[in-house]
């Protein structure tokens, strides 16, 4: 590296920041540049950006804003926000200096955007904490990623690092405006939107210290799994739930005045075939699982009743709603082959997800899927016209003799 640079920063980290942005594809910033145009002049791009980052001269421009509909037809929206390709690399340059350094300290219950670890890990370990606990707390912090304080997250990264150059930069994304659709630009003092690069490490480096630790000093007994600032805490009666939400609510408003959500943060009872006491709530939502009472069937054929994660309804909705919006009984023009190379991909990842627990709750939702191929069977063949029945007979038979055509055929067969 150049001696007269004000950081260290190496050319082969900045570029394998770059294939990091690559892989993970993503829309145009506020220049409209995309990865394809960012790449045509991929050398002399990079350059620029790790002349200037190894400056200290890197500013950030102003982040586009995203508006997308929040799940549930509420109306309310979610704000995100979508650098430019060149300012995703900057901060996945940052990203991964930092990670190695913050990683070994996070807490073991941490599973967001964390090596290693997934959503489906969260949902286990709280499926197997629900049986052996009677209560939990279903937390919800009020607009979390819009209200996080920015004296408190630089004071964290600065406690894991002296290099000023991440100080340095990581304080401008997060003053960096959100610029609105028609252009105007909106100056934030707090938050870090949704959709950056560096955004997830920083909002788990603040629950570290917001959260996580302070739960271990002075509830060491009582456990939580974390996705971010996706929460569930368990507790072993009502008023220990009631006294550590009340406590856990003190904390959070000290920490930059964040709130939990009044109406979605919710007590709620394991309640199965054991437990059968009553309660207000006795199910709530996980990482897009529904935990609640099922029935459940052993090895040896004896049912039971047992509190257990499926499928949510709201994801359920989700699926049902792509299904549709795939439109399959109007492309006649396509063979059966041609559908299935185009949907197998998206099938693939909600059975390898929502199929984990409770696979048989996802087969109604995949069930839609064999319809619609009904539906175009009776659209692409003369034969088959008002002849639904003969139909499904014809795409049961293809599914006997060539069962791994479409990935849902493995646990629902037309």
């Amino acid at each position: 590296m150049s001696g007269s640079k004000s950081f260290e920063i190496s050319k082969h980290l900045v570029f394998e920041a770059y294939l990091r942005v690559k892989a993970n594809k993503g829309a145009a910033g506020v220049d409209g540049e995309s990865i394809e145009q960012f790449e045509a002049d991929l050398r002399g791009n990079l350059y620029k950006l790790w002349n200037r980052m190894s400056s200290g001269c890197y500013f950030p421009p102003p982040v586009r804003m995203v508006e997308i509909p929040k799940l549930g037809g509420s109306g309310k929206v979610r704000v995100l926000g979508v650098p430019t390709v060149a300012d995703r690399i900057a901060q996945t340059v940052v990203a991964m200096v930092l990670e190695p350094m913050v990683e070994p300290v996070f807490h073991p219950d941490s599973y967001g955007y964390r090596p290693r670890r997934s959503a489906l890990d969260a949902v286990e370990v709280c499926r197997e904490r629900c049986w052996s606990t009677d209560w939990v707390i279903d937390m919800d912090i009020q607009g979390f990623f819009d209200n996080l304080d920015h004296d408190l997250v630089l004071k964290a990264v600065a406690h894991h690092t002296d290099q000023r150059w991440i100080l340095l930069y990581v304080e401008r994304w997060l003053k960096a405006p959100l610029q609105r659709p028609d252009g105007s630009l909106l100056a934030r003092d707090r938050g870090s939107p949704q959709g950056s690069a560096i955004s997830p490490l920083l909002s788990n480096l603040f629950m570290h210290y917001a959260f996580d630790l302070w739960m271990a000093r002075e509830y060491p007994g009582v456990r939580f799994e974390r996705y971010c600032d996706d929460v569930v805490v368990h507790c072993r009666s009502e008023a220990e739930a009631h006294r550590v939400r009340e406590a856990i609510a003190g904390r959070l408003a000290e920490c930059g005045g964040l709130l939990l959500h009044p109406d979605k943060t919710r007590l709620v009872y394991c309640k199965d075939g054991k437990r059968r006491g009553s309660a207000e709530h006795t199910s709530f939502t996980f990482l897009g699982y529904g935990f609640r009472v099922r029935k459940v069937r052993t090895k040896l054929g004896i049912y039971f009743f047992s509190f257990n994660p499926a499928i949510s309804d709201e994801a359920a909705k989700r699926i049902r709603a792509q299904i549709r919006r795939w439109r399959l009984h109007l492309r006649s023009g396509a063979t059966l082959e041609q559908l299935a190379r185009e949907i197998n991909p998206v099938v693939r990842g909600w059975i390898n997800y929502y199929g984990r627990f409770f696979p048989s709750s996802l087969v109604p939702s995949l069930n839609r899927i064999n319809d619609y191929l009904v539906r175009w069977l009776v659209q692409k063949y003369k034969r088959f016209r008002g002849r639904w029945m003969r139909a499904r007979d014809a795409l049961g038979k293809h599914a006997r003799v060539w069962p791994g055509l479409f990935a849902h055929w493995k646990l629902t067969k037309p």
